[in-house]
């Protein structure tokens, strides 16, 4: 077979699966409304997500994306089902089977055992209105008819990848109506590159006597003292009122020395940088890296709530890189 048949049968499914995701765009409607509300109200119960074959191994996917986007769910295999773990499904619960025929003889014993439980809700996601699925679910999602890409129109592919696409549609809908922030996705990805992405600066900043902030008007002599002891290659002040008013680095400190000759008498006051750049505490990182990058410093302050001339602490360039943040 030459290569340029074999891409275009590649290209063909891809078609295939396109077609399949913009007749879904068009089906999402009221079911789909109503599948938010009824998810969103579940306070004293169970998300419970359960499929056969291919739709098993999209439910699993459902599952994953639910309970990382702020709505836990729990993932039931549909054989294991009949043989001890219906256990898992009690009252208040809500079950959603994923199947696109809506016969599979695994799913029968789910169906029965939720239509025996008033209290149990089954939201049934199948594509054949006359299914035993979605005769009895107490609401149904009627996935459009989709052409299978492959052998005579019968190899899980187009329906599958429709079937992802609702499921993240679903989640992200429920995440968003919930306010689920990056904040509290980052609680729930403590590991990996997701939780490094999501680092703020309070995570990273040192705080209380490790900022190296002094009074205004102090000596030079203890305020190199200061900035050495530090290590920060920065110095802070502030004023009476605790407001942060200005900062000098060391290579400030250096033009100094080459500038003036008496050195000891200089009022640091005059000759600080006044207002440094300050970053709120919830600041993104990798954001406050490229503030620093952009201004050429390798130090920010940080404040909370608004109140900038409060120094909470100090985020240093080297403290950020080496969180493996670029």
């Amino acid at each position: 077979m030459k290569n340029i048949k074999i891409k275009n049968l590649g290209k063909e499914v891809i078609k295939l699966e396109i077609e399949a995701l913009k007749k879904l765009h068009k089906n999402i409607g009221n079911s789909f409304n109503k599948i938010i509300r009824t998810i969103i109200n579940c306070k004293n119960g169970k998300i419970i997500i359960s499929g056969v074959g291919k739709s098993g191994i999209i439910a699993k996917k459902w599952t994953a994306t639910f309970s990382s986007t702020g709505t836990p769910s729990f993932f039931l295999d549909a054989s294991d089902a009949s043989h001890g773990d219906m256990g898992q499904i009690t009252s208040n619960d809500i079950v959603i089977l994923i199947s696109n025929s809506g016969q599979s003889e695994e799913l029968k014993n789910i169906i029965q055992y939720t239509s025996r439980n008033k209290n149990i809700k089954l939201i049934g996601i199948t594509s054949k209105k006359d299914s035993l699925l979605y005769k009895n679910s107490d609401l149904a999602y009627l996935m459009p008819s989709l052409k299978e890409a492959g052998l005579e129109n019968i190899v899980p592919t187009s329906s599958t990848t429709a079937q992802l696409a609702l499921g993240d549609a679903l989640a992200i809908a429920c995440m968003k109506y919930k306010n689920f922030t990056r904040f509290d996705f980052k609680k729930i990805h403590p590991s990996g590159s997701l939780s490094i992405k999501l680092k703020t600066v309070s995570d990273l900043m040192l705080t209380g006597k490790k900022i190296p902030i002094v009074n205004e008007n102090i000596h030079i002599d203890k305020a190199l003292k200061i900035i050495n002891d530090k290590k920060l290659g920065v110095l802070l002040f502030k004023d009476l009122n605790g407001n942060t008013t200005g900062i000098i680095t060391d290579g400030d400190l250096k033009r100094i020395a080459r500038k003036f000759k008496k050195f000891d008498n200089l009022n640091l006051k005059k000759l600080m940088t006044k207002n440094p750049i300050s970053v709120d505490f919830e600041t993104l990182a990798a954001s406050a890296l490229s503030i620093m990058n952009t201004n050429k410093i390798t130090s920010l302050c940080v404040h909370k709530n608004k109140k900038k001339k409060k120094t909470v602490g100090i985020v240093h360039m080297h403290d950020i890189l080496r969180s493996n943040i670029n």
